[in-house]
């Protein structure tokens, strides 16, 4: 039980802050009143590069997007702000409609926020709402076009305010959280040309438009995790709870929907790069050599990753019964009949 916590915490680098100070998790409220007042961030699109979230404010973040199954889902996250970097010490679930491209926030879920944040005050939790966070089941973590909209409506009105996806499959078949942090350009403003990231990611053919029309408008934070010692004390409280599903579940039947997704979605792939690459060879309007090589490796890549996680799994599966299998069944050794002196 023990090992399996310690490696959820190695998988997701998670740090323990120091017990006898719990900074992290101080609150100075006029220090954020006058960080606010004095705005760095509107002379710098790029102001903010970081991101720290405590470790039961991801828990709580991975376990509701779970919940979610293949309709997105959305909540708040509450924190601080220090220098360039966003303190992320809790989150909590919204009260909205989800589908399985977005989700809708209604005036009942304005009222609960309010209401939310009021109760918080009262009993001394004094952090704002630093960003939100919601779901991307499936399909990676990066921004929509509905996304980008909100995130910019959020930082003309809230500032400073961050943007989280986590994609729950993914984060069952890497076993790792896959999240992602980010913050809108302003309107009018044209970032650097990039020279490009090793980042890579596989989005799905049905949304790689979407994801090209709107990667210019935004840009990530570098993410880490911490724990202060109450962080660990939960932690372990979930763990005595959770501890015999985590190890009996595999993520090959867990994420089997996901898993049959993402091959149609590599066939698809490449059903299309094969008819680019004929149409190329009859004098057509096909992929040029770069292009060719650039889908090409795309593809391969997804591949490799799919087959990864199938190994993972496999692997997984065969560690636990070699481990399980046969536990408190009696020994062959202890039952076999013994042979007394006069039959040797």
């Amino acid at each position: 039980m023990e090992s399996s916590q310690k490696a959820w915490e190695l998988e997701n680098a998670v740090k323990l802050v120091d017990p006898h100070r719990d900074a992290l998790y101080g609150y100075d409220k006029d220090e954020q009143e006058a960080i606010a007042s004095q705005r760095p961030w509107k002379n710098d699109p790029h102001y903010f590069k970081n991101v720290r979230i405590s470790a039961v404010a991801l828990l709580k973040m991975v376990m509701h997007a779970r919940s979610g199954g293949s309709l997105e889902i959305m909540g708040l996250m509450q924190g601080k702000i220090a220098g360039d970097t966003f303190i992320v010490t809790d989150a909590f679930r919204l009260p909205v409609e989800g589908t399985e491209t977005r989700v809708n926030a209604s005036a009942e879920a304005d009222e609960y926020v309010v209401q939310y944040l009021s109760a918080c005050r009262e009993n001394g939790r004094m952090e704002n709402a630093v960003g939100w966070y919601h779901s991307h089941p499936g399909y990676g973590c990066w921004l929509s076009g509905i996304d980008v909209a909100t995130q910019m409506l959020q930082q003309s009105h809230v500032d400073p305010f961050l943007a989280v996806v986590i994609d729950p499959d993914r984060t069952i078949s890497a076993g790792k959280v896959e999240i992602g942090a980010f913050r809108t350009f302003p309107k009018d403003y044209k970032p650097a040309a990039s020279g490009g990231s090793d980042d890579y990611q596989t989005i799905p053919l049905n949304k790689i438009e979407d994801f090209g029309a709107h990667a210019s408008q935004y840009y990530s934070l570098e993410i880490s995790h911490y724990k202060s010692s109450l962080d660990s004390y939960l932690l372990e409280l979930l763990w005595n709870k959770y501890w015999v599903s985590t190890i009996s579940q595999s993520p090959l039947f867990t994420n089997r929907e996901y898993s049959s997704k993402q091959m149609l979605d590599l066939s698809q792939k490449i059903e299309k790069a094969q008819k680019a690459i004929e149409a190329h060879a009859r004098g057509g309007p096909g992929l040029r050599a770069a292009t060719k090589d650039s889908a090409l490796d795309k593809i391969v890549r997804d591949s490799n990753k799919i087959a990864g996680e199938e190994m993972t799994g496999l692997l997984a599966g065969d560690v636990k019964a070699k481990l399980f299998n046969g536990v408190g069944a009696p020994s062959v050794q202890a039952h076999a009949p013994r042979l007394e002196q006069s039959q040797l």
